[in-house]
């Protein structure tokens, strides 16, 4: 993680050049921009393995700037934390709904933030990472490749973030088990993940949107969570 590069983008010079401060104290090679759109480029530019994102900020806003990187098959990967003085739920979990990994509040203590930003890349690597097991799962026509970090619905990749992938993966791996909130917030973000119950439920409506018609492979378990569809009788299921 020590070769990561990290893009900034907040319109507070202040913040702006702490943050920076405090990532680059960690080895990390670090671009900071004041705006939403220079931040676009830039992480179009670069393609970064991180980057932090400011909510409010004139012209382009963070939220706009996050729908572009997931928009983007380019960037689309990139782990996105939204930094910000909005701290109401609703907030939290539209931007988690448009893509992004996790929310740090401000005021945030530099140690906090490290921390986050240091899980966000390790869970990262880690996915990237082959496996000698569920390198393919294989639910009827829905494929999810570890190897590659890509899921696929008739050939056609899903586009998940690296949050959606981990979080459609967990569930697929064993159709029919229960799944509560916690335990999908711990295994498709780590454990110092924002601890907020409805940003499953944001992430969980966006997996569903990119499954489309097969949507209902993902199903709720009222006052429980979630789980995959077991197979119907006959449907192949594989992994």
């Amino acid at each position: 993680m020590q070769d990561a590069r990290i893009v900034i983008v907040e319109d507070e010079e202040d913040i702006r050049e702490l943050i920076q401060y405090h990532l680059e104290r960690e080895g990390w090679r670090v671009i900071a921009v004041a705006d939403g759109a220079k931040g676009l480029a830039t992480v179009l530019r670069e393609v970064p393995d991180l980057v932090l994102l400011d909510l409010m900020m004139p012209g382009m806003d963070g939220l706009e700037v996050c729908r572009e990187i997931r928009a983007d098959d380019r960037v689309a990967h990139v782990p996105v934390l939204m930094v910000t003085a909005k701290s109401e739920e609703a907030d939290v979990v539209l931007g988690l709904g448009l893509g992004a990994d996790d929310y740090i509040q401000k005021p945030f203590r530099p140690r906090e933030l490290v921390a986050r930003v240091r899980t966000a890349l390790r869970r990262e690597r880690r996915a990237r990472t082959p496996k000698d097991k569920d390198e393919l799962i294989v639910r009827g026509k829905l494929r999810i490749d570890t190897t590659r970090h890509k899921a696929f619905l008739d050939d056609l990749e899903l586009g998940l973030t690296a949050t959606e992938f981990r979080l459609l993966w967990t569930l697929a791996r064993r159709p029919g088990r229960v799944y509560n909130r916690e335990e999908l917030l711990e295994a498709s973000r780590g454990e110092a993940a924002f601890a907020l119950d409805r940003s499953v439920d944001a992430h969980i409506r966006s997996v569903r949107k990119k499954l489309g018609e097969a949507r209902d492979l993902v199903e709720t378990v009222r006052s429980m969570g979630y789980r995959f569809a077991e197979p119907q009788d006959g449907s192949p299921a594989s992994s």
